[in-house]
C-alpha cells in the first residue's frame, strides 16, 4: 500500500480527549513532528479525526 506523511500543524491543547489520544496513537508528540504510515482505512479514518490539526501529504 502507499505511504502518507502526517504533520501535526497545531495544538492538541484545549482538544477534546479523543483527539489528544489519536495524536498519539498516530505517534505525533510534537509540534511540526511528521510521520510516515501505511495508507490502510484504520489510519485514514485516525487522520479524519483530527484533520483540523493536520497536514497529509503523498
Amino acid at each position: 500500500m502507499a505511504t502518507i506523511k502526517i504533520t501535526q500543524v497545531k495544538s492538541a491543547i484545549n482538544r477534546p480527549k479523543n483527539q489528544k489520544l489519536t495524536l498519539q496513537a498516530l505517534g505525533l508528540k510534537k509540534m511540526h513532528q511528521t510521520v510516515e504510515k501505511e495508507s490502510t482505512p484504520q489510519i485514514l479514518g485516525m487522520v479524519n479525526t483530527v484533520k483540523h490539526l493536520v497536514s497529509v501529504s503523498d
